[in-house]
């Protein structure tokens, strides 16, 4: 730490604390402060003054630099008087706390500090070079120039503040309007919410209604379908049994389209309940495997469940589970060609999740479609999407089905090696964790 001196004054009467004012703004304007901050040191430096000068004839100020940490300040130290140091007065230490940056009061002594402008760098010559113009600039104490000098300070003080107050008073009407305006954009998006909620329960009763008028009939065209093709009304032409096969394999569908539009209604209208129950991996996997076997053409594409390492059950709705993973393992044998879907099931201790995955050798899906496929009857454009035909309901259905169970639908895909689907569940169903 370095300390250089500038110049000290002694503090004997009014006259002199005029002088340490006019000082005070001269050393201040010598070291590069701005024409505030030349007022505000005068203003701290004056009011102390002459707190010092009341208590007698041995008061004193002293004006230095001084160098902290690569950083130079300005420091005024004024005393009382050295024979018997007495109190400053308070509120001059008070204003010199509101206009310096630092400020320390002891046994009648009060240093004072502000922080110099980083382009006013003070070394020895420039040291010199300011006492040597300070010496110059040797004022006279004229008590009524310097009052002059303050009133005009106070003028301009005061005009700046008036623009201020201005300032202030056009940002307040200026954030009043905004405000006004945010209060009625908000009570707009509070009345379409409103409307956007009532549309979408209308749309699930609508998808509910309309799904359980469907059923009657498609189970009807169904069950009448399947008499034609078991001959229980005669013989049928090869034509005639192709047609029929045609309306039976186009209420299948459209029997598939209804479930998954019901069940999407009833979980959106929160009328779906989780039934839970013991769920041991490897009888899942065996009932899926059998319910699957159908629609595995084994000359393309194999279909492998493997062994699953975790023997324990765990707490979960087996039947939401094995929808999920139908819609995941259906849909990977219809997008691969060539190669093998494989299902399998992870324990992670440390997250204490299962984790069943379906990995498929299939087309895959390009990073822009990732999130589309979650989209209700968004289907990705695609030779074999042409070819077999679906909904656009699955994917978005096992998402709302994992969401119900506690857990979420991961996916990782690349376009022309495949995707992994996975369906990541708690261990322990979230309401019977402690």
């Amino acid at each position: 730490m370095n300390v250089q001196r500038i110049l000290a004054i002694g503090l004997a009467n009014e006259q002199d604390v005029v002088l340490v004012r006019q000082r005070a703004r001269q050393v201040s304007n010598l070291l590069g402060f701005s024409q505030q901050d030349q007022v505000r040191i005068a203003t701290a430096v004056s009011e102390v003054a002459r707190g010092a000068a009341q208590h007698g004839s041995s008061g004193r100020a002293a004006f230095l630099i001084r160098d902290v940490q690569r950083r130079q300040y300005l420091e005024v130290t004024i005393s009382a008087g050295n024979d018997a140091p007495v109190a400053l007065p308070d509120d001059a230490i008070v204003t010199a706390h509101r206009l310096m940056d630092e400020c320390e009061a002891a046994e009648g002594v009060l240093t004072m500090r502000k922080l110099l402008p980083p382009q006013s760098w003070v070394d020895n010559v420039r040291l010199s070079e300011i006492a040597a113009q300070l010496a110059k600039d040797s004022p006279v104490a004229n008590t009524y120039r310097e009052l002059e000098l303050q009133n005009r300070e106070l003028v301009t003080a005061l005009a700046e503040l008036r623009e201020r107050q201005e300032d202030l008073l056009s940002l307040t009407r200026e954030l009043e309007d905004t405000n006004r305006g945010i209060v009625a954009l908000y009570a707009e998006i509070e009345d379409k919410a409103e409307r956007l909620r009532r549309a979408d329960e209308m749309k699930s009763r609508f998808l509910s209604n309309t799904s359980h008028e469907l059923r009657t009939p498609l189970s009807s065209i169904r069950a009448l379908a399947k008499l034609l093709l078991d001959r229980m009304d005669g013989d049928l032409t090869s034509e005639q049994e192709r047609q029929v096969r045609f309306i039976e394999a186009a209420a299948s569908d459209l029997s598939e389209l209804v479930n998954d539009l019901l069940d999407l209604a009833k979980i959106e209208a929160g009328r779906v309940e989780v039934q839970l129950a013991p769920v041991v991996v490897d009888n899942l996997f065996r009932a899926l495997k059998a319910m699957l076997r159908p629609l595995v053409d084994e000359a393309r594409v194999e279909l492998v469940f493997e062994p699953c390492d975790y023997a324990e059950a765990f707490e979960s709705d087996e039947g939401k589970i094995s929808q999920v993973l139908r819609n995941f393992i259906s849909n990977a044998l219809k997008f691969t060609e060539q190669g093998a879907v494989r299902v399998s099931a992870l324990h992670d201790p440390q997250a204490d999740t299962i984790t069943f995955a379906v990995a498929d050798t299939g087309i895959g899906i390009s990073p822009d479609n990732l999130q589309l496929i979650f989209e209700e009857f968004s289907q990705i454009e695609h030779p074999l999407q042409r070819r077999s035909k679906g909904t656009g309901l699955g994917l978005p259905l096992c998402r709302k089905l994992a969401e119900l169970l506690g857990g979420r639908v991961d996916v990782v895909s690349q376009p022309g090696v495949g995707s992994t689907f996975s369906l990541v569940l708690p261990r322990v169903f979230p309401e019977e964790r402690t």
